[in-house]
């Protein structure tokens, strides 16, 4: 959601940390293209798709924000908690991406 978003200090940090915890380089440069690409589960592909279409939210008629089908996927791989703690995550990213767009926060800043 960071690149839809715009938000370059998202990304960065976000692949930085993801590096850290022991990520592949083939899964961080693929993340964008991750329907197209084969590094991920069922399970991972839900995740984003889920992330997209909440950040999406205008483009779709409100009924149907989310579609029925992304949800499910969502809903199918993760529990009840797992989703909820999802669902948390990616409403707050995407605080932080406009939060960080709108202060022009820089690439690579700390915030330690």
């Amino acid at each position: 959601m960071s690149q839809i978003n715009g938000c370059a200090a998202c990304l960065d940090s976000g692949a930085r940390n993801a590096k850290k915890s022991g990520e592949s380089d083939e899964r961080l440069w693929s993340l964008a293209a991750w329907r197209e690409t084969p590094y991920y589960t069922d399970a991972e592909r839900a995740a984003p798709a889920l992330a997209e279409s909440m950040t999406r939210i205008g483009d779709r008629h409100r009924a149907d924000a989310v579609p029925q089908d992304v949800w499910d996927a969502a809903a199918d791989h993760h529990a009840e908690a797992g989703l909820a703690a999802l669902i948390l995550w990616i409403a707050t990213a995407n605080f932080f991406n406009r939060l960080n767009t709108a202060v022009k926060a820089p690439v690579g800043a700390s915030w330690e």
